[in-house]
């Protein structure tokens, strides 16, 4: 009977320590599940698939707000303003020409552009995130004209037949523009608007220049372009890059319209600690009734053994 008690003690002990851990596996397990699963890196000579989003068309136009039609300016470049639909892009255009882009935040969109000498029609046209076309906004109708470019020569003039670019987080993202106007060398400073230094480029003649850039996390960012020619005069250009790959959590990230998004709080497994807390109790009295049963078979075996020793 002594014996019976001590092997059942003995392993009464590990047998509750093995169930509470077979326990946490299986409720930490369907936890574990929900978290988000890593992306694979491309295998050489592997396949991919490409799936087509379909959706209709926006179906409202923008309205350009300011500046009022018959307005003159003798300074460039200007602020556009106007009301649009939340999270497209709005895309404007100067006599027919893309001349900066921006996403609209909050059913507003507002950016700088520059004018051509003289006369500007200025519309806007906004498009889905998969780049469908929505109706043109209102015409606006404003004149430039700057005396002090007489001196210097021709107008510059900075455009893009692209207001939104992407490419993938860690790959090159390339960028033509077209430049006109002005007499060179043409000095480029480009923000990228993603936290890092200033690029600046040089350019000997106008026409089609390439700039370049690899982003680190994926977002949507605001590029403002400024180029100067050797007279000192300048052309601006705002245009959308889109950083394709998983978003970074573990950071904060700036958005075009300056906010940030913030890291998610450690999620704590509650279930787990409450299974803890409740067998907490009894692993505790069993340890206590093992040391126990321990020291009274400890007492029976020396008693025994003087028994047959006084014999």
């Amino acid at each position: 009977m002594a014996r019976m008690i001590r092997f059942s003690a003995q392993w009464a002990l590990p047998t509750l320590v093995g169930m509470c851990l077979l326990a946490l596996f299986v409720v930490v397990r369907p936890a574990a599940a929900i978290n988000q699963i890593p992306t694979p890196t491309p295998i050489p000579g592997s396949y991919g698939l490409e799936a087509t989003k379909t959706q209709p068309p926006p179906t409202q136009a923008a309205t350009i707000s300011t500046p009022g039609n018959g307005a003159s300016f003798t300074t460039s470049p200007i602020t556009v303003t106007g009301i649009c639909q939340t999270g497209l892009l709005v895309e404007v255009y100067d006599n027919g020409v893309m001349v900066g882009s921006v996403m609209c935040v909050s059913g507003s969109f507002s950016l700088q552009v520059s004018l051509f000498a003289g006369t500007n029609e200025l519309t806007a046209i906004v498009y889905d995130d998969i780049g469908q076309a929505g109706p043109t906004s209102n015409s606006v109708t404003v004149t430039y004209t700057d005396t002090h470019l007489t001196a210097f020569g021709a107008l510059v003039t900075l455009t893009s037949s692209y207001g939104r670019r992407s490419a993938a987080v860690g790959s090159q993202l390339d960028w033509p523009l077209q430049l006109s106007g002005g007499t060179g060398p043409y000095a480029f400073s480009i923000d990228w608007g993603d936290g890092t230094p200033t690029q600046l480029k040089s350019q000997a003649l106008a026409g089609v220049v390439t700039i370049s850039h690899v982003y680190s996390k994926a977002g949507i960012y605001q590029v403002n372009i400024k180029v100067t020619d050797v007279n000192g005069v300048s052309a601006f250009l705002q245009v959308i890059a889109v950083a394709n790959g998983q978003v970074d959590n573990t950071s904060k990230a700036s958005s075009p319209s300056g906010t940030t998004v913030k890291t998610q709080p450690p999620k704590i497994l509650w279930i787990p600690t409450i299974v803890l807390l409740i067998l907490l109790l009894p692993t505790y009295w069993l340890g206590r009734r093992s040391q126990l049963v321990s020291i009274r078979n400890k007492m029976l075996k020396e008693r025994d053994d003087y028994e047959k020793e006084q014999k």
